[in-house]
């Protein structure tokens, strides 16, 4: 029988990260960020809040406030926390573009893009993050009491729910660090396991699978997840204990599911946990990146003329220095996106980070 083939993951040799930097790109790029409609309300609010857009040909549309937590692994979007430090006036931001395994090219080299544009409108303010689909940073993870990733593009919605022509959903729903992550996958049998909670959504009946070794945190984000869509879909709930009930029962839940096989691209192993620091310079005319230490790094050694990458192996700080060039300012997150497409997990999580506008995180990721 043929397996079941996810359909191709975003290619990150293949780039358009690469559109930044030209040295017209600034002004244009300011120009660009006063006259988006998308980024006036976080001016227009004046209270610490989260925001996020979806992008939609390439558009930053708002994304509704319901759904926060929820994200199509079809599509990418922008994320913005606004806060402020105790006791302090001004105004803090971090800005996040997360890429779904299978947005398209021009979706997140938009969102890229578009988050640079925000920073700008912000007066450069923000600390700048990449995330990547099941690759987020612990950060990203605080915004939201659970993560539900969903196959497929935003446009396909999940209100309005039509029951006749629902197409059902196998949801799995883990632990992951603390935090409960719903996600979508494959609808077959041989997603199931006995250490997470799974859910069938059949748009008129939901069925729940609680694994004999799933955690109380799990069974209780599932509890509320199911009641959700029960009340959305105005469905019927069955729900099945692993531990407890009858064979015929955990095989009366199975029974649901075709008993197919299917790909899945391997992930990435994490590199081993190292410190190293590299120096980004483009003096000699051309970009080098030279290593400058690993481990036992101290503020001291970086140079306010350059760039520097702090690589940690699970996530990768770039240091923009005060005296940069023109070039390696803007693109600082360029250089760190090229740099770790032929590292081990290319996709780790990217912070931007400027000279003078450090975090606890970041000393604590130096030291």
């Amino acid at each position: 029988m043929a397996g079941l083939v996810k359909p191709k993951k975003y290619d990150w040799k293949d780039s358009n990260l690469a559109l930044f930097g030209s040295p017209l790109e600034r002004d244009i790029k300011k120009a660009a960020a006063e006259t988006e409609k998308a980024w006036h309300v976080v001016n227009a609010e004046e209270k610490p809040g989260l925001f996020i857009w979806r992008i939609v040909k390439f558009v930053p549309t708002p994304w509704p406030k319901e759904d926060f937590g929820s994200f199509y692994n079809g599509d990418s979007y922008i994320i913005l926390n606004k806060y402020q430090k105790e006791g302090e006036e001004d105004w803090e931001y971090d800005v996040h573009f997360w890429i779904g395994a299978h947005s398209t090219q021009d979706e997140y080299g938009t969102a890229a893009y578009k988050t640079v544009e925000l920073d700008t409108f912000l007066n450069d303010k923000a600390i700048q993050h990449r995330e990547v689909q099941n690759h987020e940073s612990d950060l990203f993870k605080t915004y939201f009491e659970e993560l539900t990733i969903l196959d497929g593009g935003a446009d396909s919605g999940f209100r309005h729910v039509e029951p006749k022509s629902y197409k059902a959903r196998l949801i799995q729903i883990r632990n992951d660090k603390g935090r409960v992550r719903a996600q979508e996958v494959p609808f077959t049998r041989k997603s199931l396991n006995s250490d997470d909670v799974f859910v069938v959504d059949c748009g008129e009946s939901i069925y729940q699978f609680n694994g004999k070794t799933c955690d109380l945190k799990e069974k209780m984000k599932a509890t509320q997840y199911v009641q959700k869509l029960k009340s959305e879909h105005n469905a019927k709930l069955s729900i099945t204990d692993e531990s407890s009930a009858e064979w015929r029962e955990i095989d009366d839940f199975k029974s649901l599911l075709p008993d197919e096989d299917f790909s899945e691209e391997p992930e990435p192993e994490d590199a081993p946990e190292c410190k190293i620091l590299y120096r980004v310079s483009d003096k000699s005319g051309q970009l080098t990146i030279t290593k400058v230490a690993e481990n036992n790094l101290n503020k001291g050694m970086l140079k306010r003329e350059d760039v520097f990458f702090i690589d940690t192996g699970k996530e990768l700080t770039v240091w923009i220095g005060k005296g940069a060039s023109k070039a390696e300012i803007h693109c600082g997150m360029v250089y760190g996106h090229n740099f770790l497409k032929d590292k081990p997990n290319p996709v780790r999580p990217i912070r931007q980070v400027r000279d003078g506008r450090e975090d606890k995180e970041f000393y604590r990721t130096l030291m």
